[in-house]
């Protein structure tokens, strides 16, 4: 009896565990949100809820609410957390057409946003198209997606984000948001469309905070009138101030075109907005992004004196007929911070500086030192400058094979410590640039 007793408990356990294991893995339940639907329904597919507020409030770990075509006049707003092996995921059903427009959404100061996710974890948003979210209030920030606090393991993917308007000068606006306030990881921002925004003196895509490893992969972000993809740090989002910046992530397979502040009343005429924007981020990879006909391709420096962008990988990327220049590094002035131990290699620089405002395909400006330049292609445009440094605050940067074409019948231009050169040799010797090639000469 008393072995048999001990079977019996060791069965009982064994099952338990089974059913922990299943418990863990199990979805818990599907909901169905329709326009025809009933809040009082109970949101299964043949007797969905009206609203996104009710699946929300309905929606724990485990669950899929699948939103079925259709335009819904009200936010997305998150009210519970998933877990690592039952995430809460919102998407469109069966690939239908579903947008959530802000028409409706109610002006005021602070912050407005049509999908909101403040300290939660373990969220997907699919499929959706988010627009129309506008204001003419100076202090009122309009935003599509909005990501903030401590949430982590976030994956935005497959969303349509337009129409995000600020209409006041000194204004702001975001296509997608993501404020790490508190410490956040994992957020994930894939193959969304983020285009026709006025954005003031913000951005497109913006991760910017306590961050602590993302991706920002295959999104397309286009004609909006300030920066496309932004990673920051040193604003004082974060409640740690030994934290506030962007770190450990990588920004690929992107394509961002027509960004340019131009026209944005905030930058009186300048051509200062940069596909993507690396503003105090640290050890960042930036590959194989397609960047063309904005105002600047890349940029890495900080805004914030005595900080870096640092650690950043700069490889392999398309960028050609930009505005001002196809890669920039350093503060744009002497109080602002720069740029130490990046890598820039492999990248194909191809006739930017299109509205010849001495940018050349490479712009070294202040505080910059520690980087290496190694194996890039460079194709000079209407300026003829190939590199563009007017400061003789340079130190430590290397030029190694790297590859200059010259255009027929146009020689071509470096400017290194602020000394301009139209020789190769002569700039060569000046910079101690290795091994590299000037083809056409």
């Amino acid at each position: 009896m008393k072995r048999m007793g001990l079977f019996m408990i060791a069965a009982c356990a064994a099952a338990g565990v089974l059913f922990a294991i299943y418990s863990l893995y199990s979805t818990n339940q599907v909901i169905y949100v329709a326009m025809d639907g009933n809040d009082q329904n109970e949101g299964t597919l043949e007797s969905p809820f009206q609203t996104i507020a009710k699946a929300s409030s309905e929606a724990e770990a485990g669950t899929t609410v699948y939103i079925q075509e259709g335009i819904y006049k009200e936010p997305l707003v998150v009210q519970y957390s998933g877990t690592q092996h039952q995430p809460i995921t919102f998407q469109a059903y069966d690939g239908g057409e579903v947008i959530l427009d802000g028409e409706n959404l109610k002006a005021a100061d602070g912050n407005r946003a049509l999908v909101v996710l403040e300290d939660k974890n373990y969220i997907h948003i699919e499929g959706l198209t988010i627009k129309n979210v506008t204001t003419d209030i100076m202090d009122e920030t309009v935003m599509g997606i909005f990501i903030t606090g401590s949430s982590s393991h976030i994956t935005v993917k497959d969303n349509t984000v337009k129409g995000i308007k600020t209409w006041h000068e000194e204004g702001n606006g975001h296509g997608i948001a993501v404020y790490g306030t508190d410490s956040m990881k994992d957020i994930n921002i894939v193959h969304n469309i983020v285009e026709d925004l006025k954005l003031g003196t913000s951005e497109s895509i913006v991760l910017n905070g306590d961050i602590d490893g993302f991706t920002v992969d295959g999104n397309r972000v286009q004609y909006s009138d300030n920066i496309g993809i932004d990673l920051i740090g040193y604003e004082g989002v974060a409640a740690n101030p030994a934290a506030d910046y962007v770190r450990n992530g990588t920004v690929q397979n992107n394509t961002v075109h027509h960004i340019s502040s131009f026209a944005n009343p905030a930058y009186n005429g300048e051509y200062s907005a940069a596909a993507i924007y690396v503003d105090g981020g640290k050890d960042i990879l930036i590959e194989k992004n397609e960047l063309y006909e904005n105002d600047i391709g890349i940029e890495a420096a900080s805004e914030h004196t005595g900080k870096y962008a640092e650690g950043i990988q700069i490889t392999d990327n398309l960028i050609s007929n930009n505005d001002y220049t196809g890669i920039a590094i350093g503060g744009y002035d002497e109080d602002r911070g720069g740029t130490r131990n990046t890598l820039i290699t492999k990248n194909t620089l191809y006739q930017n500086d299109t509205k010849d405002l001495d940018g050349g395909q490479l712009l070294v400006q202040y505080n910059v030192h520690d980087n290496e330049i190694k194996e890039n292609k460079f194709t000079a445009g209407p300026s003829r400058i190939f590199i563009a440094n007017f400061f003789r605050e340079n130190r430590d940067n290397r030029l190694i094979e790297n590859i200059y074409y010259r255009e027929p019948e146009e020689e071509g231009i470096w400017i290194w410590k602020d000394e301009e050169y139209r020789s190769f040799s002569a700039f060569k010797e000046a910079s101690g640039e290795e091994a590299s090639q000037y083809i056409g000469e």
